[in-house]
C-alpha cells in the first residue's frame, strides 16, 4: 500500500479521536461537528476552479477525508475499513 495512504489513514483516525474527545468534554456536540464537516464538504465540492481542473475521481478523493470524518462522527465502530466502506456505499 502507498505510504501516503497509510499516513492519511492514521491522520483520519487521530482527528476522529479528537472529535470524540471534544464531544466527551462537551466542547462541541455531534451535530455541531457534523455541521462543520458538512460546510467543509460543501466548500470542497463546489469549488469551480477545482471541478474544472480535476477529474471526478480526484474530486471524490478530496471529499473522502471529510466524508470519512462525518461517518466516524457518532459511529460506534471506529475501524478504518468499516468506515471507509460505509463512505463508499453512501457516495458511490
Amino acid at each position: 500500500m502507498n505510504t501516503a495512504n497509510l499516513q492519511l489513514e492514521g491522520l483520519l483516525l487521530a482527528v476522529s479521536a479528537m472529535a470524540e474527545a471534544l464531544k466527551a468534554k462537551e466542547v462541541l456536540s455531534q451535530a455541531e461537528i457534523d455541521a462543520a464537516l458538512e460546510r467543509a464538504e460543501a466548500i470542497a465540492g463546489s469549488d469551480p476552479g477545482r471541478s474544472e481542473q480535476m477529474s471526478a475521481a480526484n474530486v471524490a478523493a478530496v471529499l473522502f477525508p471529510i466524508r470519512f470524518l462525518r461517518e466516524a462522527n457518532g459511529a460506534s465502530d471506529g475501524s478504518f475499513s468499516r468506515l471507509a466502506a460505509q463512505v463508499a456505499r453512501n457516495n458511490g
